[in-house]
């Protein structure tokens, strides 16, 4: 047996032992005293569910495999963040923001991602309302303060923020709809892929400089997935020479994910008393261990769908959901998240994550005073 063949076999072992002790509830401590989860459909968990928008996830088929049924996750199962949580030890998953009220846990995070929401305002608005990241961050200012007077002060609420993890997955949107959407934004039109890619890169290092000030110390910053490679893209805009994906639109988001990676370097180096890391998102997505893994349909989702994007309602699904890839046009299945989550949790390539992996910033980081606050 070959050294990558080991891997694959050592990687369908820890999944296939994760999905069964998360079934039955297996939980140890917590490793992280909270939890909090900053991006787009693939994270959130119902806080598009009372917005305005085509851009939700509310409805049957959606989590025909979930405990609680149709919540707002975009999937059939579990998001890559609530098993995430599972691995961190939460006994439960990371609530909604838009869910929360006086009898919520606050202490343990908040999920503040919504469908269709990327770096930039205007983002996705061609289906309706959506939580952008600049007011992602601003709701979790709320938390802060709410968290500061379950405490007692907002120094304690702080100390508390230095040792939770904190989740921004997003951007795939500005690329999926924005940049490639000219008819519609101007982004196309106004700026090459590397003008764009600097543009989103400054208002994210903004915002990620207002987490900081917070009391952020502890960033797991995902990296832009293979957005040329989904059902949508591939229906929308063709492929050609060869190749099985939009290769422009993976061109492009590699360009961005280039200079993330540049971006947690001088984080690191500059914040002498936080630490980043970098998931490598568009590598995982390989489709060469994919297929190894046991996925054999990469490029068509399990629902049907409307307008080649989400699910039609009420709908039946495929039955063997364990074999695809995706399950809608944008979005994985459950059991592709498993995989996508067991890799960021635990790297199982030395490009899976830069420079650590989850479980090795979780279980070294230790939050240490500095007076720096701006960069």
């Amino acid at each position: 047996m070959g050294a990558s063949e080991m891997k694959i076999g050592l990687l369908v072992v820890t999944v296939t032992a994760l999905f069964m002790a998360s079934k039955i509830g297996v939980n140890a401590k917590p490793q992280v005293p909270c939890f909090f989860i900053f991006g787009d459909s693939l994270a959130d968990n119902g806080n598009n569910n009372q917005l305005l928008t085509f851009s939700k996830a509310n409805y049957k088929p959606y989590g025909i495999d979930f405990p609680d049924g149709p919540t707002g996750r975009f999937t059939n199962g579990r998001t890559t963040v609530d098993i995430i949580a599972e691995l961190l030890g939460f006994e439960e998953y990371i609530p909604a923001f838009a869910t929360l009220n006086s009898s919520s846990n606050l202490l343990s995070g908040a999920n503040y991602a919504s469908g269709g929401a990327g770096i930039l305002r205007e983002t996705g608005k061609h289906m309706g309302d959506n939580i952008s990241l600049r007011k992602q961050v601003k709701h979790h200012r709320i938390m802060v303060s709410r968290i500061g007077d379950i405490l007692g002060s907002k120094t304690l609420a702080q100390r508390l923020l230095n040792k939770c993890l904190y989740w921004a997955e997003i951007g795939n949107n500005d690329y999926i709809n924005n940049y490639f959407m000219p008819w519609i934004y101007s982004s196309g039109n106004l700026y090459n892929p590397d003008q764009f890619a600097d543009l989103l890169i400054d208002i994210y290092h903004h915002q990620i400089l207002e987490l900081y000030n917070d009391g952020a110390r502890m960033f797991a910053l995902i990296g832009l997935g293979q957005i040329g490679c989904t059902p949508n893209a591939i229906s929308v805009y063709g492929i050609s020479n060869g190749s099985t994906c939009v290769d422009y639109m993976n061109n492009a988001v590699q360009v961005f994910n280039k200079k993330l990676v540049t971006l947690v370097n001088e984080l690191n180096n500059y914040f002498v008393d936080s630490k980043f890391i970098y998931v490598n998102s568009y590598e995982i997505g390989s489709s060469d261990p994919i297929t190894e893994l046991g996925f054999k349909v990469l490029n068509v989702g399990c629902c049907a769908v409307i307008d080649k994007a989400l699910c039609r309602p009420l709908d039946c699904p495929c039955k063997n959901r364990t074999v695809y890839v995706f399950w809608d046009s944008f979005h994985p299945t459950e059991a592709y998240n498993l995989i996508t989550a067991n890799r960021i949790y635990k790297a199982y390539d030395p490009s899976d994550s830069y420079p650590m992996d989850v479980s090795n910033l979780v279980q070294t980081f230790r939050p240490r005073t500095a007076e720096i606050t701006s960069f």
